[in-house]
């Protein structure tokens, strides 16, 4: 976009977009090789790890080679794993998969169960240290590029624009923020990332990306239910009765706290499908009750899960700039784990990038060199060997795909002579609501399952009320002349936070966006079927603001 001449401006050598797992080891790595080098990180949330929400089971090997000394540093990776268990679920019993039947990817021996969010105000606290400097609050709201096309910096939105697009009292402008090279870790499905992928073709010769829906809370759990260093994942049911697929997860903190979630993948096809309402009527499975019964819920939160892998994975490297993390799909969804990749793909960036600007004014616009450096490293190489789990997964089911990544992986280690293909987009696996049959959930009884509004409550969600929506409808007739008719309008459903809603006044209907409620998990963006819906950022510090997840 071009750049007004109104519009404050501030140079560095790189700006990262996104504090998350990648951004911020990106930003510390490069410190580490040149103090030198001048860093901006912009994050869109009031502070950081605001919006970070994982489930989370991290495999510490990144973090030990950014900072070998991270125990004596204070790293929130407290919790180690000391117990794995794996349920395949019906709707009145469970069966316990035995550990030999288990793909080695599943095992967590050496792990830590953490809160994510925890682990990057570390990180944060690491990168300040070192001489980087952090904006929370900043939400990067466009791409700046040089006449050449090269991508030149980021934007921050402007601030005090009203929903008319007028200025109020307060407006300020936004800031320009040029850089010589400029990261994008802005998480699954990044606006920014979308935007460069299409603009570059970065995607050009690879498969549809896939996502799935990860939907979490932190419970504070009843005396003697607690066991520190549990780890508890479960396939099967509700998704198997909904006709999707995914599986839900518990996780034992210290403290009495325990996060339970359900993962939904997003190529379900029944468009009555609730991924909220899965989640609530999972907790009343007796494997997952047993321990929740008598807690408290203290938090909620929602967010995509960039799962497609090596064969969705974009170019990342592009004139001017890295995409980095889950912004490029670097999560092993063999592992239901992404911290320990993105970190690795944010220091492997570093790395290429102080090589570049070392050559100074030869530095390269386009830093190509990072293909070969990304390719040579063990992030890499174990998305690599588990590339055929998530299209096993889509092609057989659960049962049969956990079989399959049972043979690939742990008997031939990944090394088959092919690779599964996943070519239909999350998108178009709706079926007409003709076709399927409505989906009656239980009530929630306000103890184990709950409404949406009250969750979103706990997410601790808020935006400015007097500012455009960032939920933008190419075509406001869409939702209620196609996507009603059609499919039932699944947003209504598929949003976990209760922003769309179909209104019937006087027997007619309207298309409601309650766009305060947005938790910001992007499951909107990838899951219209009419694609009708675009995510862009709401003034900085808007959303949600997670203490602990």
């Amino acid at each position: 976009m071009s750049e007004a001449v109104d519009r404050d401006a501030m140079s560095y050598d790189v700006v990262v977009v996104g504090a998350g797992p990648a951004g911020l080891s990106a930003a510390c790595r490069l410190k580490q090789l040149n103090e030198d080098i001048s860093i901006c990180v912009l994050e869109k949330a009031a502070e950081v790890g605001g919006h970070i929400l994982s489930g989370a089971v991290i495999e510490p090997r990144a973090m030990e080679e950014l900072f070998p000394d991270w125990r004596a540093m204070g790293a929130p990776l407290t919790t180690s794993v000391t117990q794995d268990e794996i349920y395949y679920l019906s709707s009145d019993g469970a069966r316990k998969v035995p550990s030999f039947a288990v793909p080695k990817t599943m095992h967590n021996a050496g792990n830590y169960i953490v809160s994510l969010g925890n682990v990057c105000r570390f990180l944060a606290e690491q990168a300040e240290n070192l001489g980087v400097e952090i904006f929370p609050g900043f939400a990067a709201s466009e791409i700046l590029y040089h006449e050449d096309g090269s991508v030149k910096g980021v934007a921050t939105g402007d601030m005090g624009i009203d929903k008319q697009g007028e200025q109020k009292s307060g407006y300020a402008r936004g800031m320009a923020l040029h850089a010589r090279y400029t990261l994008f870790a802005e998480g699954s499905r990044g606006h920014l990332g979308k935007e460069l992928i299409a603009r570059f073709s970065l995607d050009k010769n690879k498969e549809p990306q896939h996502y799935a829906l990860g939907i979490k809370e932190l419970w504070k759990v009843g005396e003697g239910k607690s066991q520190p260093g549990k780890v508890v994942h479960t396939a099967g049911w509700p998704l198997s009765e909904s006709c999707s697929q995914g599986g839900g997860f518990m996780y034992h903190l210290d403290g009495g706290e325990v996060v339970v979630g359900l993962v939904t993948d997003l190529s379900y096809s029944n468009p009555y499908v609730g991924p909220f309402d899965e989640f609530q009527r999972y907790k009343h499975h007796p494997v997952i009750a047993s321990t929740l019964e008598g807690g408290e819920r203290i938090a909620y939160g929602a967010r995509a899960i960039t799962k497609g892998g090596l064969q969705s994975q974009p170019q990342m490297h592009f004139p001017g700039g890295l995409l980095v993390g889950d912004d490029a799909g670097t999560l092993n969804f063999a592992k239901i784990k992404g911290s320990h990749t993105a970190m690795k793909s944010g220091m492997v960036a570093a790395e290429v990038i102080a090589e570049a600007l070392a050559q100074g004014e030869e530095a390269p616009a386009e830093l190509a060199a990072f293909s070969e450096r990304y390719q040579a490293s063990w992030a890499y190489e174990e998305l690599h060997t588990q590339r055929n789990f998530g299209p096993a997964q889509h092609k057989w089911g659960n049962l049969l795909g956990s079989a399959y990544a049972f043979i690939d992986i742990n008997i031939f280690n990944g090394k088959l002579p092919w690779t599964l293909s996943d070519t239909t987009p999350d998108h178009q696996t709706l079926k007409k609501a003709s076709a399927c049959s409505p989906i009656e959930y239980p009530k929630p009884d306000g103890q184990l399952s709950f409404d949406k509004l009250s969750s979103v409550f706990l997410s601790n969600t808020n935006h400015e009320e007097d500012q455009p929506s960032h939920l933008r409808l190419t075509d406001a007739n869409v939702p209620l002349s196609f996507n009603l008719p059609e499919y039932a309008e699944p947003a209504q459903r598929y949003c976990p936070a209760g922003v769309y809603e179909v209104v019937e006044v006087g027997g007619e209907s309207s298309f409601q966006i309650n766009a305060q409620n947005c938790v910001h998990c992007k499951t909107c963006d990838i899951k219209d079927p009419s694609q009708n819906i675009t995510w862009v950022v709401p003034e900085g510090g808007g959303g949600p603001n997670y203490p602990n997840m």
